[in-house]
């Protein structure tokens, strides 16, 4: 470090912070330091440099800059990605990896990783400045990208780490891309790893450049903040956080929880308003569950947003005065990001595997999209017109539902109201499976089970957060209803049920139903809004005619397809040990309801039917 850098680190007075910044230069061999604090001047160095580097590309437009991480690192690594446990303990479904084992290793991938390179030093909040809920991290990486992305999306709170320190609790996030090949993209991938250490509170990443790996302060992050409240009793969970109007110009606060690419941006853009469209923490306060976003950003999947569908958005992203970071898209030769959803057929340019013209086939033959189908946007959400005014509000906003989602062609209905909290958390939320999409490596459409749409992050047994979520309603004296949608219903020819503007229906109904203004009928899977609540809501919110063959095609309950489901979700848990037996028994009387319905009405049942009235 120069006396410069030095002098801003010292400021905050922790010799543990000291100690292990002098480590991870020892360790890794930087050329220099560089440490952000909370000057504008920092904001735009770490911009220039990122340019300089050739990290991001520039654009015709100023502060919109193009990043691409290289056709083998375009999506999470899961193989890749461990938690580190004393004595590697198996924990179902989770990659874990003994600790001292993982540190050595990890240590030793890491030592000279970033010899003639820049290391950066920042400091973030995981949530409002001066927030009981909120967390906080130091960041230490070689990629001025990942810190641009950490200053639009998160708080900078060099400011609270000298004022608070040494008594300030915060994580320690290690990343390098390490070497790069001719084109500026992560080469050493095979030595890829992304180690998350929970007695440590530490994360390390190393050889990959995709931010779902190397943005420090995301999803490592959440990883220590779901072990963090589960140790204290609290939640932090993969949902959305957004507002719902209702009569007398209320609002109703909604998190929902959605495996990538399935719906859970637009859902929170469809709403009202939006507090945030990713993470959220959710503590009880004085009875009641309140929920604060810790982003100040989105890192959001970008394929498929489109002027008609997605108009909100889409302005955001083409406005020239937000700043803007698109990652994996289409850069033209005229200098426009192009990405599946722009009405204007893309022209040549460069994209994730290099030069890209129309009809450009890989070594395998196949076409080469121009954008990828995980690309991705950042952008700050002061950049919305509907961003909620309580977004930084230090106790958060009432939780007054909570949604779980993800891709399913056959069973759940587009939305469903849960009997009661135990119901909803073990039916819809520990329940829920989805069709993987690009944002995992693998092979895309092939169902797979994600309870709570976030086992790619947990740190803790399936059966332990289930617990943890029973616990935590003991906690409330009126818990959130839970709600299961399913926005990617087909027909017998494969056809979409509902259009990407339902959604906005379902969330009305939601809101109604939370203040006791919308009737229901009772499924042996929960409660489905009744025909004639869901003609007026189309007609309202969307001028839009809802017929009783559409009601009937979307809302019948498939009695054989849940059971299956059902059987498939108990094989699951009775073979996880620490599944609480409450949760079991929930989903044995959904199989019994179930069994019931098919004896006395088939396999197909009509809502019509199941209307009382």
């Amino acid at each position: 470090m120069d006396d410069r850098m030095l002098e801003r680190l010292l400021a905050i007075r922790d010799p543990g912070l000291h100690r292990w910044v002098a480590s991870v230069i020892e360790t890794l061999q930087p050329r220099s330091v560089y440490v952000v604090t909370d000057d504008p001047g920092d904001y735009e160095y770490v911009r220039r440099r990122a340019l300089e580097n050739r990290e991001e590309l520039p654009t015709r437009i100023p502060r919109h800059t193009v990043h691409f991480d290289g056709p083998r690192d375009l999506a999470r690594d899961r193989r890749n990605t461990r938690i580190l446990v004393e004595g590697g303990a198996r924990i179902p479904f989770i990659n874990t990896m003994d600790r001292r084992e993982g540190l050595e290793e990890i240590k030793g991938i890491m030592r000279g990783i970033m010899r003639g390179r820049e290391l950066f030093l920042g400091f973030f909040c995981f949530g409002p400045k001066g927030s009981p809920f909120t967390l906080h991290a130091v960041q230490a990486t070689d990629s001025a990208y990942v810190v641009h992305n950490e200053l639009i999306l998160y708080r900078n709170c060099y400011d609270v780490f000298r004022e608070r320190a040494p008594n300030l609790e915060y994580a320690r996030l290690l990343h390098a891309v390490g070497e790069r090949d001719e084109n500026g993209w992560a080469k050493n991938i095979d030595k890829r790893r992304i180690y998350i250490d929970l007695e440590g509170f530490s994360v390390y990443v190393a050889n990959t450049q995709y931010g779902g790996n190397t943005i420090g302060m995301k999803k490592p992050m959440f990883r220590l903040c779901i072990y963090k409240g589960y140790r204290e009793g609290w939640l932090c969970e993969h949902m959305f956080i957004a507002g719902v109007r209702g009569p007398g110009g209320r609002v109703t606060y909604i998190t929902g929880a959605y495996p990538a690419g399935c719906g859970k941006t637009s859902t929170a853009f469809t709403a009202d308003t939006i507090v945030g469209d990713d993470l959220a923490i959710i503590r009880p306060v004085d009875g009641e569950a309140r929920a604060v976003n810790p982003e100040t950003g989105m890192f959001g999947i970008i394929d498929g947003v489109n002027p008609d569908d997605d108009p909100v958005l889409y302005k955001a992203l083409t406005d020239p005065g937000n700043e803007v970071i698109f990652t994996n898209v289409l850069l033209t030769r005229s200098g426009i990001p192009w990405w599946n959803g722009r009405p204007e057929p893309p022209e040549p340019g460069v994209n994730y595997q290099g030069e890209w013209w129309p009809g450009k086939r890989g070594e395998d033959g196949s076409e080469v999209r121009p954008s990828h189908p995980n690309a991705r946007f950042t952008l700050s959400l002061r950049a919305l017109p509907h961003l909620d005014p309580r977004v930084d509000d230090p106790l958060g906003v009432p939780v007054h539902a909570m949604v779980f989602g993800g891709r399913d062609p056959d069973t759940w209905a587009p939305v469903e109201e849960a009997f009661n909290w135990l119901h909803g958390i073990a039916t819809k939320a520990a329940a829920l499976e989805s069709e993987k999409t690009s944002a995992v490596l693998g092979k895309a459409g092939v169902v797979e089970f994600n309870p709570f749409a976030i086992l790619d992050f947990l740190p803790i047994s399936i059966g332990a957060f289930i617990k943890l979520h029973l616990d935590f309603a003991e906690k409330l004296e009126r818990p959130p209803r839970i709600y299961g949608v399913n926005y990617f219903l087909r027909d017998e020819n494969g056809r979409y049920l509902n259009s990407k503007r339902d959604k906005r229906v379902w969330l009305k109904w939601i809101d109604l139903r939370v203040h006791g203004e919308a009737d229901a009928v009772e499924t042996p899977t929960g409660l489905i809004p009744t025909y004639p609540d869901l003609q007026r809501l189309f007609e309202r919110e969307l001028g839009k005619e809802y017929s009783e063959e559409d009601y009937e095609k979307q809302f019948a309950v498939r009695v054989r397809r849940h059971l299956e489901k059902v059987e498939r979700i108990l094989k699951i848990y009775t073979e996880i040990p620490d599944t609480p037996r409450e949760a079991l028994e929930e989903l044995k009387r959904q199989r019994e309801r179930l069994k019931q319905a098919l004896s006395r009405y088939g396999d197909k049942i009509s809502p019509f039917k199941l209307d009382r009235r």
